[in-house]
């Protein structure tokens, strides 16, 4: 079993409202945001779109990436996206299929 987890960027569109968070079960989380299952940021800013993540092999490091990306100003992070996901895709169905899920 992994031990690890992944840090996530969701969008509310191409260019919009950010969100990052971190977690050891992404295909759980980015499932919760899109639902609106837990009430705050996400939910209240139709953020629900996953456009950015990246693994981590321990906790530690997911914490620290986390955190260091919740401080960078906003171009940095909308670059970060861009060189990943330049289309600004949900890659939601993405992990889905990695994890084997069948995509929605």
């Amino acid at each position: 079993m992994k031990s690890g987890g992944y840090v996530y960027i969701m969008a509310s569109s191409p260019l919009g409202t950010l969100y990052i968070g971190s977690t050891s079960d992404l295909v759980g989380r980015v499932w919760q945001h899109k639902n609106k299952i837990i009430p705050g940021f996400t939910s209240r800013y139709n953020v629900d779109k996953l456009v950015y993540y990246e693994w981590h092999d321990s906790l530690s490091d997911m914490v620290i990436r986390e955190r260091q990306l919740k401080k960078w100003n906003r171009n940095w992070k909308l670059r970060l996206i861009i060189q990943k996901n330049p289309d600004w895709n949900d890659l939601y169905n993405v992990v889905l299929s990695q994890n084997g899920y069948t995509p929605e």
